[in-house]
């Protein structure tokens, strides 16, 4: 009885990709970024592998690496949360998500408030901890919706939770999402609640994501239909509008994602237990914090020995990232295009090198190749 357990480091990149400067990110390396500062600290990745990866010559790898590893590049045209994990999933998106740096055109903030009946603030891209600060009084005030965007292909909605309830929210995000289509069909409707009083005004952890649904078929619905489990920890459901999910199990963070994930390794299921540890993109990557990022990284190679500890004979675990976000790159806080690493650990698996890949949904296929199961989709195992 096969698990298999993929974890990815939110947009923990390790390095431009060839076209790099098609998206302005030339130079962008986050994990090099990460590495400079004095608490990094991955010693078990390096010996399954990480620092062998090609590319990765400003850290020292191992003579005998204990794992399988890889670097992966993206096919798809993008570099956000969505499309990546979509690509790993075996969904290539030669288009690219829209995006907003204006704001939204007035005829779609025109039929969203009429839709719910609230007028709407902001409409620009924002951080997300500063909008509802400048514009939370009003808000609160009002009652209008804070809508605004980012450098992602997201519609984001912040209220105050004594002023719309969390579940009204809800049905405002899913208003929009059922709104956005064609030319604008963004990746996420994502509901931002948030608490407190003028001018220490914080987010709660009750966001939620109204994610696009795959436009194809993924080995989540591969193993889904072939009767497999298939568990996502984090904002994997949300990611896949939870098509191919079995059972979901959100977060509040990284902590809390690892300790769900090592909850799931005791437990007995056949199939796939998928986790997206946001902190290092959300809270470390954006904001541009290389101590933060560094040590969020830190701490989820603390917890590794654990993970390996509790894999079973027929078990491996992968380990990869979705684009990356490098808290060294000043040229904007916005995600960047770099290539993915990719380590695989288990009994099972041939220790070494896979070199460089075209595609990120070589991971999917590696998934699916351990079930037996040949993908509608292209990619090629790496087992």
């Amino acid at each position: 009885m096969s698990r298999v357990f993929i974890i990815v480091l939110d947009s923990c990149g390790i390095g431009e990709m060839p076209d790099a400067g098609r998206f302005g990110d030339e130079g962008a390396n986050t994990l090099k970024s990460c590495s400079t500062d004095p608490g990094f600290d991955l010693k078990n990745m390096k010996q399954l592998g990480l620092f062998n990866i090609d590319g990765i010559d400003y850290l020292d790898g191992v003579e005998e690496p204990k794992g399988a590893y890889a670097r992966l590049a993206e096919a798809s045209n993008g570099k956000d949360t969505t499309i990546g994990h979509w690509e790993i999933a075996g969904v290539y998106s030669p288009k690219a998500l829209p995006t907003y740096p204006d704001g939204f055109p007035q005829e779609v903030i025109d039929e969203f408030s009429k839709l719910t009946g609230r007028g709407v603030l902001c409409n620009k891209p924002y951080s997300g901890t500063v909008v509802i600060n400048e514009y939370g009084d009003e808000h609160v005030r009002t009652g209008d919706l804070i809508v605004y965007t980012s450098a992602d292909s997201v519609f984001q909605i912040a209220a105050h939770e004594d002023v719309v309830p969390v579940e009204q929210l809800y049905e405002y995000c899913q208003i929009a999402r059922d709104m956005l289509k064609g030319e604008h069909a963004v990746g996420r409707v994502i509901a931002r609640p948030f608490i407190g009083t003028s001018g220490a005004y914080t987010r709660t952890p009750r966001r939620h994501d109204f994610s696009l649904l795959p436009p194809s078929v993924t080995m989540l619905d591969q193993l889904e239909s072939a009767g497999y489990d298939v568990i996502s920890v984090g904002k994997i459901r949300d990611i896949f509008a939870g098509k191919g999910i079995t059972e979901s199990n959100p977060t509040t963070g990284n902590p809390d994602g690892i300790d769900k994930t090592l909850a799931i390794m005791d437990r007995d299921f056949e199939g796939l237990c998928f986790t997206n540890l946001v902190d290092t993109d959300m809270i470390y990557g954006h904001r541009r914090d290389i101590p933060g990022y560094a040590g969020a990284l830190t701490y989820f190679d603390s917890k590794l020995p654990e993970m390996l500890d509790k894999l079973k004979d027929d078990d491996y675990l992968m380990i990869t990232a979705d684009h990356g976000c490098d808290p060294g790159f000043m040229k904007s806080t916005d995600h960047t295009r770099e290539y993915i690493p990719f380590v695989m650990a288990g009994k099972k698996v041939r220790t070494g090198s896979r070199g460089t890949r075209d595609t990120f949904a070589d991971i999917g296929a590696t998934v699916l190749d351990v079930f037996g199961i040949r993908p509608e989709f292209d990619g090629t195992s790496m087992l």
